[in-house]
């Protein structure tokens, strides 16, 4: 994502102007997501799309929530289990 969108979102999310956006969640990520944003391209918002393939990128974000996964079982011992249930689906 190109980073003028991520301030442009960060930025409409700290002046209130995504709270009245519709969010879908991310299936993968277990994350809500606006599915506007003014100044943001939809595809932007749904990093799936933006893949020319879309199974390549199905691997790989679940490449991803794995990796995420187990990065957190070493802080395991110490972190509540709902923080762990809010991560990445893997």
């Amino acid at each position: 994502m190109k980073i003028d969108y991520t301030r442009t979102l960060l930025t409409a999310a700290l002046s209130g102007k995504l709270d009245s956006v519709p969010f879908e969640r991310d299936a993968v990520f277990n994350v809500e997501v606006p599915v506007s944003c003014p100044g943001v391209p939809p595809e932007a918002l749904r990093p799936r799309d933006t893949w020319t393939d879309s199974a390549a990128y199905d691997l790989q974000s679940r490449k991803l929530a794995r990796m995420f996964a187990e990065n957190f079982q070493s802080f395991g011992a110490d972190a509540d289990a709902a923080i762990g249930k809010a991560g990445p689906n893997a």
